[in-house]
């Protein structure tokens, strides 16, 4: 079987499961989050924490409880890292430095699981289970929770309520998160992943030697780290590491685990608003794009350019021989659509323009399918928007889900679009600029700058990924991008919330025979046309510095 039809068919039969657990993932999550009975250690939770489940909130309270509960988790992770030293089962490992603490507390807890770090040889068994691990979980918990909010503000009407910002999180995390890892961890551990709490220890390698390896709940973590859109990795290697993702069958099922939520939250959103064919409008979208990305991707890398890549039937440069080109291909692009930020090979060493696939999927804005609940509300966001362009093309005031869509809503909408490409562009000016910074990039050029590009892109859309190639692992990079993940995480939850609130406050609109019929296929089509247009024009001179002018030379 040759290395392209190898690829197809891993790709046809990712789709073919995927599709499988649309409906049943899809109608399961929505109702968790529609129903009224609370579970028993749901209620000793909500006693514990002093939460009236079934108080309604308004969007500005919805945000409080948000924007708290991130704030109580950044500032608990700082200190189990800062006081390390002195915890069981550091594995002689010492406290990690303030700035680092600081970036890696952020990273966690806004999803983004950015690393300027080696794990295996910095965080020990207790930050990484109690603090790390746990993160994964209410991070990706509070990303859905936003999103079910947005989905309620388009459900309501003429109410400010969106729902119980305290409830949504615990439901998500309990009834969703951890049974589907506890299920995801006993396949990864039944396929080869480790899980157990032991000791640095001496691993031999194919080659003749040895090397120190130390052991952790690797299973247990990866499972997670996939299935919430994290992307944080038990070592340095992520899962491209044997621990972590040892054959291709793992490496596909994860990438199953990355994008099993993102897409089925598109049948929960069209099931509680009461449209399931606009659940599959927007389904379609995401969907297009992903499989267009994976396809330019796997073009990028098996093009025949030159003997050494005759030879080894494409760009296998930095992948994994294990799971070749098509395996890295979908995965490379499954992760940059989303928050996900895990990798199993080196997007440094991928083509000019594969390299600038990975970046491009980012600054869509990682909605197609997105994170966990952030890909949702942003394609929502990026559906109000063609809607309006819809409207000024007609001469009608636009709609959506029977919704008017006002000065306030275009406001709060172009307020969202417009934060994080301001982050991405502005640190990485400011990167370029100073005198000092630059001395991390270890490749001058065209690829320097994609390297500075890439990690604030990443930083800022939540994905946590890195080109590689840059030390990150300095006072101005932890600062900074830890700045940009925390403006990057937060300030577009302000305006969802936002929004959400606005809409719920309306009254519905009728449908008439001038409505746009957003369950249409047109829709869809202008959906992506505006998403490529907005990020082309927004992003398109950077990219033609960096990724652009690489891949053409």
């Amino acid at each position: 079987m040759g290395p392209v039809l190898a690829g197809v068919l891993q790709l046809l039969a990712l789709i073919g499961a995927l599709a499988l657990v649309y409906v049943p993932v899809g109608g399961y999550m929505a109702r968790v989050y529609s129903s009224d009975r609370h579970l028993r250690v749901e209620k000793w939770i909500y006693k514990a924490i002093g939460a009236n489940p079934d108080a309604e909130m308004t969007w500005p309270a919805y945000l409080r409880g948000v924007l708290a509960f991130s704030a109580v988790g950044v500032l608990f992770l700082y200190l189990l890292q800062r006081l390390q030293g002195i915890l069981p089962g550091s594995l002689g490992f010492s406290s990690v430095d303030p700035a680092q603490s600081f970036n890696t507390a952020v990273s966690f807890v806004t999803n983004t699981n950015w690393q300027s770090y080696y794990g295996e040889q910095t965080m020990g068994h207790v930050v990484q289970t109690a603090g790390l691990a746990v993160q994964n979980f209410v991070s990706a918990a509070v990303g859905m929770a936003v999103a079910v909010a947005l989905v309620r503000g388009f459900a309501r009407s003429r109410t400010g309520e969106l729902g119980n910002f305290w409830s949504d999180l615990v439901r998500g995390t309990l009834r969703i998160l951890v049974p589907g890892a506890v299920v995801a961890a006993v396949i990864l551990v039944a396929c080869g992943a480790i899980q157990n709490f032991s000791g640095i220890h001496e691993v031999g390698q194919f080659v003749g030697g040895s090397q120190q390896w130390n052991g952790g709940a690797v299973a247990s973590q990866e499972a997670i780290k996939e299935l919430g859109t994290n992307g944080g990795g038990y070592f340095n290697a992520n899962s491209a590491h044997p621990f972590e993702n040892p054959t291709p069958f793992t490496n596909l099922f994860e990438i199953f685990l990355i994008l099993v939520i993102p897409f089925s939250l598109t049948r929960t959103f069209g099931l509680m608003v009461g449209s399931v064919k606009q659940g599959y409008a927007i389904l379609a979208t995401m969907f297009t794009i992903w499989l267009g990305f994976v396809a330019l991707m796997m073009w990028t890398e098996f093009a025949h350019r030159g003997p050494a890549l005759q030879a080894a039937g494409g760009a296998m440069e930095g992948k994994e021989v294990r799971f070749g080109i098509g395996g890295s291909s979908i995965f490379a692009v499954s992760t940059t659509l989303t928050s996900t930020g895990a990798v199993d090979s080196f997007h440094s060493s991928f083509t000019g323009l594969g390299g600038g696939i990975t970046m491009l999927g980012m600054m869509l804005g990682e909605i197609a399918p997105g994170g966990t609940g952030s890909g949702l509300y942003g394609m929502l966001i990026m559906a109000v928007i063609a809607v309006f362009i819809a409207g000024l093309m007609v001469g009608r005031t636009p709609e959506y889900l029977g919704k008017k869509i006002g000065a306030r809503e275009m406001k709060l909408a172009a307020a969202y679009i417009l934060v994080t490409p301001a982050l991405v562009l502005v640190f990485s000016a400011a990167s370029m600029a100073l005198p000092t910074p630059p001395h991390s990039m270890l490749n001058p050029g065209a690829h320097g700058f994609s390297e500075v590009l890439y990690a604030f892109t990443s930083a800022s859309n939540n994905n946590g990924s890195a080109f590689a190639g840059l030390n990150a692992n300095t006072d101005w990079y932890n600062t900074m991008t830890g700045l940009a993940m925390l403006f990057g995480r937060f300030l577009p939850m302000v305006f969802v919330l936002a929004l959400a609130g606005s809409l719920a406050g309306q009254k519905p609109v009728p449908v008439t025979a001038g409505t746009l019929r957003t369950e249409k296929p047109l829709f869809t089509g202008l959906l992506v046309g505006a998403i490529l247009i907005i990020t082309g024009l927004t992003y398109f001179p950077a990219l033609a510095l960096g990724p652009l002018a690489e891949g053409l030379a």
